[in-house]
């Protein structure tokens, strides 16, 4: 069977040839399932990506676990088995599929600004609007999904450099601000983050928008400039180097363009990660942010990374996890992105995954068979 998308084919495979599959034990999954349902039920379905699955095939599975609570791994693996029928993504190019990982950081930050918190976290501009097919202006880059409103017109948004530079002073969107550039850098990479005050009051904030420039990552330019080797490179060889470096970090952080403006979000359950892209918490060691032109929030994907071991006590990466968080460096039909949790644990674990991984994607039953 032919994907929508020209680059990648699916191909039904039995649970059987999931390697990993029968030790893996999926139960964390059933409490983001009925998060989804409550989402999809209350509020609005999610948008459907080029694959053409849509939240109607999503619901059948969603029914079904809305009821179910495993006894077991066992059961729990019995229940998927039962409801879906696993495809693996063949990419076109015979290539395998590319996992990384991201986090929640905590950032210790100020609500009022003096000579050491200085470097503020956003919100939203209301000259910030989302384009679309209807109000892209003619020759506007097709990759732009936000632009500037402005009175001669809609015009690409002033990227990092500029707004680094105090574009946005004096117009009070300051959520709060840190005492790091670097931090605050690395909370735009994740698209969250957790931010403590003196006091110990703990605030959630998580993406809301973007500049709309395409994301440039600042550890390619590095490997490109000898700086760091290929084979070294990780959020922490990064973090090293500007701190080693630090009359080059604004020209490094400059080249990504991409800005981040979040929202606030409350803290709730500290043992769950933020609500992010689909709009329910994301569960620690089991969501993936996908490419949502592709695919839809919701489904479930097994994952199998054989050089991945760091995140299993030295055993291959292979779990079933549910699409529920995007991002603008995740594009692709077998690219993933896995969240590791929150805080600087999990930093850790995140800071240096980049690895071939299988992907499958579970597919409920009734809707597979157009897949078949």
């Amino acid at each position: 069977m032919t994907g929508n998308g020209a680059d990648f084919s699916l191909r039904s495979v039995p649970f059987a040839e999931l390697r990993g599959w029968s030790e893996d034990d999926p139960s964390a999954l059933f409490a983001g399932l009925r998060n989804c349902h409550a989402q999809i039920r209350d509020v609005k379905p999610y948008r459907a990506g080029s694959l053409g699955l849509t939240t109607a095939d999503l619901l059948p599975l969603l029914d079904a676990a809305a009821t179910f609570t495993p006894a077991d791994a066992r059961s729990a693996r019995a229940f998927f088995e039962a409801e879906c029928i696993p495809f693996r993504i063949e990419r076109r190019d015979a290539q395998p599929g590319l996992v990384t990982a991201f986090y929640e950081p905590e950032v210790q930050v100020s609500d009022r600004p003096d000579a050491i918190f200085r470097f503020p976290f956003y919100r939203r501009p209301d000259d910030l609007i989302d384009l679309d097919e209807r109000n892209r202006p003619a020759g506007f880059d097709p990759a732009y999904a936000f632009g500037w409103q402005t009175e001669e017109g809609i015009r690409p948004y002033p990227d990092r450099q500029m707004i680094d530079r105090g574009w946005l002073d004096g117009r009070g969107l300051e959520i709060a601000w840190a005492s790091s550039k670097v931090d605050v850098f690395f909370a735009h990479v994740q698209g969250a983050a957790r931010l403590r005050f003196p006091d110990g009051r703990l605030l959630r904030i998580t993406y809301a928008a973007k500049a709309g420039h395409a994301f440039s990552a600042i550890g390619k330019l590095l490997i490109d400039r000898g700086q760091i080797k290929a084979a070294d490179i990780s959020m922490q060889s990064i973090r090293q180097w500007l701190a080693d470096h630090p009359d080059e970090t604004d020209e490094v952080l400059w080249h990504n363009r991409s800005y981040i403006f979040f929202r606030e979000a409350p803290v709730s359950g500290l043992d769950l990660g933020p609500i992010a892209a689909a709009k329910v918490p994301l569960l620690p060691g089991r969501s993936l942010a996908v490419d949502r032109l592709i695919h839809t929030f919701g489904f479930p994907f097994f994952i199998r990374a054989e050089t991945l071991t760091r995140l299993d006590q030295g055993r291959p990466f292979a779990r079933l996890m549910l699409a529920l968080d995007t991002g603008s460096a995740i594009v692709g039909s077998a690219r993933g992105d896995i969240f590791t949790g929150s805080g600087d644990q999990a930093g850790e674990l995140a800071g240096a995954v980049r690895n071939a991984a299988e992907f499958y994607i579970l597919i409920p039953k009734r809707a597979a068979a157009r897949y078949l």
